[in-house]
């Protein structure tokens, strides 16, 4: 029998295993970074066997947050793909996607070849790559998303930035059909968002601060439909914010149109209302809307309509949100927060889907639509793990984070729900 290098048992977790429709108490084999069917198939490594007692502890595939703001190059005050990446491990995460409004711009293969490299070199976790819709993300030119496929992205994204010309957008999604990859769009129309800062309603009128109308999201979001359908491809849009946008998703979704959404924690855990003391850290885009669409999100995960959880994780230095909330960046770190939030919200409190469909929704739905081998604890696959306590409370502190950076509105907040552990190819990357 093959002489194996290293090997570990995970002991009496609740297995849950979305992609195989699998939930038990079981045991779990790992050996030379993957998973394996049985204890004998590991009785001969040459290192000793580690054992983990995972009793009371959910395990599952390694999470996936596929929208992630690592910064790195060009602007390593806020955030560097290493401590990136740690946060990432931190918060449960194995696999994370970057976004690419970084300088220079992953808008061709030489960005891409070094973002892989340094992630290669010193992340704890896989970060895979996306490129750019667009030159600069300039929204005039395309970029050469042929040479950025091979090249080895797993996405095309102008993220923080929206391609407002329609027939450029077209021939986006139908080069991206060519080559195999799905469009995130990033849904904000200039023209009706101005220079909106908050979201129109009340609380914009009350503080005299530029209103962000939800149709300005919603404009896209239908424009991306039409295009979806169009060409018969897959186009994503991100951070889902508004009732609007939900609707219409899910009409276009009950036709098998190509299109799909994800949610993140910020926008069901607060409301615009937060925004009354001039907190920048409540300053996001799109901005934190009213009870109304926070509601619709809820039933947009509850029902499938919004398929994916992740962060929008966009780390900022302290000076540069010190600042008035007008000209403050855009942005909420969430790495290390967004399990915690989406457990004790969507699974707790309001108990719109169960543990397992939020693992789902972080494993297999993401997995799905990038075509990457991920999300999944099946023999012979890669033994990426998150170890989750469910019923775990905990305060969050941000002085004991691993992100570079600390604009996050949740300080304090105690929730219920946390990973305790993460293994990236059969190796602990972190710990509680």
């Amino acid at each position: 029998m093959k002489r194996l290098g290293s090997a570990t048992i995970i002991r009496d977790g609740r297995v849950i295993d979305p992609a195989n429709k699998r939930d038990e108490t079981a045991d779990l084999y790992i050996a030379d970074g993957k998973v394996v069917g049985s204890k004998s198939e590991i009785k001969n490594a040459k290192s000793e066997i580690e054992e983990i007692d995972a009793k009371g502890v959910i395990v599952a595939p390694g999470l996936i947050d596929m929208h992630v703001h690592l910064r790195e190059p060009g602007f390593s005050h806020k955030e560097t793909i290493e401590s990136g990446a740690r946060a990432a491990a931190a918060g449960g995460f194995t696999t994370i996607v970057c976004m690419p409004n970084t300088s220079p711009v992953p808008d061709n293969p030489s960005t891409i070849a070094w973002i892989k490299d340094r992630a290669s070199a010193i992340a704890p976790v896989n970060v895979l790559p996306t490129g750019a819709i667009s030159k600069n993300l300039a929204g005039e030119e395309l970029a050469p998303i042929g040479s950025l496929a091979q090249a080895g992205i797993v996405a095309i994204t102008d993220d923080g930035h929206c391609i407002q010309n329609h027939e450029v957008m077209r021939r986006a999604v139908e080069y991206a059909r060519m080559v195999g990859v799905p469009i995130l769009d990033h849904c904000q129309d200039y023209n009706l968002v101005g220079n909106g800062v908050v979201h129109e309603g009340y609380w914009s009128t009350l503080l005299g601060l530029p209103g962000w109308p939800a149709a300005g999201e919603e404009a896209i979001v239908m424009r991306d439909i039409l295009l979806a359908e169009l060409c018969d491809h897959y186009i994503h849009c991100q951070h889902v914010s508004t009732a609007g946008s939900v609707r219409l998703i899910r009409e276009a979704r009950s036709r098998g149109v190509k299109i799909s959404g994800e949610v993140c924690p910020h926008h069901i855990a607060l409301t615009d209302e937060a925004i009354q003391n001039f907190d920048t850290n409540y300053k996001v885009n799109p901005p934190l809307r009213s009870q109304q669409d926070v509601d619709a999100l809820l039933d947009g995960i509850a029902d499938g309509t919004l398929s994916i959880l992740c962060s929008d994780h966009a780390p900022h230095a302290d000076f540069e949100k010190e600042v008035e909330f007008d000209i403050a960046p855009f942005g909420i770190i969430g790495l290390e927060t967004e399990l915690g939030l989406f457990m004790d919200l969507l699974v707790h409190k309001h108990r719109r889907i169960d543990i397992a469909r939020l693992i789902e929704m972080y494993t297999v739905e993401p997995a799905r639509l990038l075509k990457i081998h991920a999300g999944t604890l099946s023999i012979g696959a890669r033994a990426d793990m998150t170890l989750i306590d469910p019923e775990l409370e905990w305060i969050v502190r941000l002085d004991q984070f691993e992100s570079a950076s600390r604009n996050s509105p949740f300080n304090g907040w105690k929730l219920r729900g946390r990973a305790v552990r993460t293994i990236v190819a059969g190796k602990t990357v972190w710990k509680l």
